[in-house]
């Protein structure tokens, strides 16, 4: 295909916002969305790439299971350090083992629990978030019994959504289902969003960032002590979100909704100025 052609016109470069953020990766999972991740990753360089915790996912970790496509996310971010990237890796509990090293830092990479991190004339405050988890402070062999669970619940919603698709229908998501039930029964054990606020606005802080519920956001939260903006950067499980920042302001990045975008522009883009066959033949492709 000619270089100069319309559909790779639509193909866009490289983004690059200055701080992205990452969390819930699962690598090693049978839900981690690994080849998409790698896509996204493959489409920015930022100046400082933040893994917000259970990246590898050491709870389930099996050397029967790491796929190519899982080494490859690896790979990419080795790639991204090599190219001028500073990659901050903030541990989880899944990936807790790692909590038990010292502080690891380098000019391109560092290994700490949190980060405090400038963000323009403001600071952000930068944890997994699971320290605010009554159940896996109180209990942990139950919420590793349901890590388990999770994972067979993603797997068998992945082999659902196998023939759902192939019946022209929409996807589901169970996970999504039956945690939007459970919610509200232990809404008043964890308190997250609270009780983080509460001390982010203590220590001054004008965000602060979590990753470990799955459940992507950027809210402004308003207590007695004071406000402080709340963003979460979701997981690569389920959402498949991360957080940017670029201009002075956080958003929230979701990766089905852009590739749609880019199909719709690259579609539009290609048949604009061709006759109606060869616009038939590029939509068949396409799809």
């Amino acid at each position: 295909m000619n270089n100069n052609s319309p559909l790779m016109e639509a193909i866009p470069r490289k983004r690059r916002p200055e701080i992205v953020v990452i969390s819930d990766v699962h690598l090693g999972t049978y839900g981690c969305h690994a080849k998409e991740l790698n896509a996204y990753l493959k489409s920015i360089r930022p100046k400082i790439l933040v893994l917000n915790g259970d990246i590898i996912d050491i709870w389930r970790f099996s050397k029967h299971y790491f796929p190519k496509s899982h080494l490859q996310v690896l790979r990419r971010i080795l790639r991204m350090m090599e190219r001028g990237t500073k990659v901050y890796y903030l541990t989880g509990n899944h990936d807790e083992l790692l909590r038990r090293f010292p502080r690891i830092s380098t000019n391109k990479f560092t290994l700490a629990n949190r980060l405090s991190l400038p963000c323009g004339d403001k600071k952000a405050w930068i944890f997994h978030g699971d320290i605010f988890d009554v159940s896996i402070q109180h209990a942990k062999w139950i919420a590793k019994l349901g890590s388990v669970g999770y994972d067979l619940l993603i797997l068998m919603n992945s082999m659902v959504n196998f023939f759902v698709e192939m019946m022209g229908c929409e996807k589901v998501s169970f996970s999504k289902k039956v945690k939007n039930r459970v919610k509200k029964a232990v809404e008043h054990i964890g308190q997250f969003e609270k009780v983080a606020a509460d001390l982010a606005i203590e220590k001054g802080y004008d965000y602060f960032i979590c990753g470990h519920i799955h459940q992507p956001a950027n809210k402004r939260i308003v207590t007695a002590a004071g406000q402080v903006q709340y963003l979460n950067s979701g997981d690569w499980v389920e959402n498949l979100t991360a957080l940017e920042f670029e201009n002075d302001e956080w958003r929230i990045y979701y990766h089905r909704e852009s590739e749609r975008l880019h199909y719709r522009q690259a579609t539009k883009v290609a048949t604009s100025e061709e006759s109606p066959l060869v616009q038939a033949a590029h939509q068949s492709e396409l799809v």
